[in-house]
């Protein structure tokens, strides 16, 4: 996979958070992926408890759990290494991973995250994060798992706008 700096970003507040942020950043240069650091909430909103936009080291620990697995997935359908992926394989790439959605939602999803008719693996990250994010907000309504939920639209949006 090439040196492809990546546009997601870790948001970065405090020491101890400044000290995950370099090793999270280390560890990704192991695997040739590279993130800026910059103030941004876009992963830390995924896998932090507290919504205080700050990672503890637990938290930390299930980022970096998360993001090798979304790395190997995608390396299974990159497989000439070129650091992107077809339409249709981001498509397989989702369904791999356990999502059951329309095939509607897939083709919505494509146009989101493709890029000159490719997925980076920075968008696929951002694309594998929003869906965990939306997946969590939904499983927590659903407490029954049958796959319905009623929302208010002020819940819908304190949903959605935390993401």
């Amino acid at each position: 996979m090439g040196h492809r700096a990546c546009s997601c970003v870790l948001f970065c507040n405090t020491a101890n958070a400044l000290k995950y942020c370099k090793l999270f950043l280390k560890c990704l240069s192991q695997l040739n992926v590279y993130f800026y650091l910059q103030p941004t909430q876009f992963l830390t909103r995924a896998f932090q408890r507290d919504m205080t936009g700050k990672m503890g080291f637990n938290e930390f620990k299930e980022l970096w759990a998360a993001l090798n697995g979304w790395k190997q997935n995608f390396m299974m359908y990159d497989q000439d290494r070129s650091g992107t992926v077809e339409p249709l394989e981001l498509g397989q790439a989702i369904t791999s991973m356990g999502y059951r959605l329309s095939a509607q939602v897939i083709n919505g999803i494509i146009k989101r995250y493709c890029r000159d008719g490719k997925t980076y693996f920075d968008d696929y990250v951002a694309c594998c994060v929003k869906l965990r994010a939306i997946t969590d907000a939904f499983r927590r309504r659903d407490s029954l798992q049958q796959g319905y939920v009623n929302f208010t639209y002020d819940d819908f949006i304190q949903c959605t706008m935390s993401i």
